[in-house]
């Protein structure tokens, strides 16, 4: 079968004869069709601790299908047929360390992600995935759709994991892909203010579309100011950082207001200098959450069928498997502030 696999730097190639994975008892073996953005980070040299492959690996974590096989001893608990549409889960996780037994797989001591640690990936003609992280979707959700589940999961969990009510106000720092995710899901969890803070011209236009109800450009208006003068003068009660820079947390962690929390979902590249009594202070929160779990699938994809979580416009283009590294790779660097979600079609 055909498999867009990552050898090494610079080095990403379409291979044709990669064996098509057998369906294990306990798996469900997907038809590929549409996949997310082409971005990843590549495997190490070393072999993953749990699929024990190592490079070339078969890229894409960001995908839906349809369902082919069902294996023999599979529970199947949402009564999946082969023909059904189904975004997948890409979990890999060991499921007997410490965090695991607790039920926490995504915060696993050998976490990993299929498309990214080897089992397989999302740009390829099939996967098998391990039964409990495969999803039927509604019949009103399309496959395109199916492949912004992922994407989408990453904002539910963070806004599930704020203490955030119906009716409060929420910051959030960055309106990229993952930015404009937690904007939806704030929409979708009847928050009142939405504010943003993002440079991007073009990435302020998305926020708008999806549901932001204050635009702040950190260039041109005082970011702690401002959200004072929009929240009743104390500032928002959640804040949710999805950009990860020294300036994002300063400016979160000063304009919540007292009690008030910041949400962390993004990966920092680097330490960055921090004043702990801006918390301190006021009993203001900072709470750390990574990727997903089980609930927040189904929470997304339950929105997706309500029509409460519309992502549509997050699809800025359509690209062919064969085409990834020069209009998937290389629009992603080139138009990053004009790209949100490129789909990469893996039928023809």
């Amino acid at each position: 079968m055909r498999a867009l696999r990552y050898h090494g730097v610079k080095d990403l190639r379409v291979d044709y004869d990669i064996p098509e994975p057998t369906c294990g008892e306990h798996q469900i073996k997907i038809k590929l069709h549409e996949y997310s953005s082409p971005t990843f980070i590549p495997l190490k040299d070393s072999p993953h601790p749990v699929t024990k492959e190592s490079m070339p690996v078969t890229i894409g974590h960001e995908f839906s299908g349809e369902v082919v096989e069902i294996g023999s001893k599979a529970k199947n608990p949402s009564g999946l047929k082969v023909g059904d549409k189904v975004a997948a889960q890409p979990t890999v996780c060991c499921h007997s360390c410490g965090p695991c037994k607790e039920g926490y797989i995504n915060c696993c001591d050998h976490a990993g992600f299929v498309g990214l640690s080897g089992g397989g990936g999302g740009m390829s003609d099939y996967v098998c995935i391990d039964e409990q992280f495969v999803y039927k979707l509604p019949d009103n959700v399309p496959l395109d759709i199916g492949a912004l589940v992922e994407p989408l999961a990453v904002a539910w969990h963070g806004v599930n994991q704020s203490p955030l009510k119906e009716g409060q106000s929420a910051l959030v720092m960055g309106a990229g892909p993952i930015g404009l995710g937690v904007i939806q899901c704030l929409k979708a969890r009847g928050a009142k203010d939405i504010i943003v803070v993002e440079l991007a011209k073009e990435r302020q236009n998305f926020a708008q579309q999806f549901g932001a109800t204050h635009i702040i450009d950190p260039r041109y208006e005082d970011v702690v100011k401002r959200c004072k003068e929009i929240c009743d003068g104390q500032g928002p009660h959640v804040a949710l950082d999805a950009a990860g820079v020294a300036a994002t947390l300063k400016s979160a962690a000063l304009a919540v207001r007292a009690r008030g929390t910041i949400v962390n979902l993004a990966i920092w590249e680097k330490e960055v200098p921090f004043q702990p009594n801006t918390l301190v202070f006021g009993e203001k929160k900072y709470l750390g959450v990574l990727g997903y779990v089980n609930e927040d699938f189904e929470g997304v994809i339950k929105a997706l069928g309500e029509k409460r979580l519309q992502p549509e416009k997050m699809i800025t283009r359509k690209i062919h498997i064969d085409r990834v590294a020069e209009d998937g790779f290389r629009a992603l660097i080139e138009e990053k502030d004009k790209q949100v979600k490129i789909l990469v079609d893996c039928r023809a």
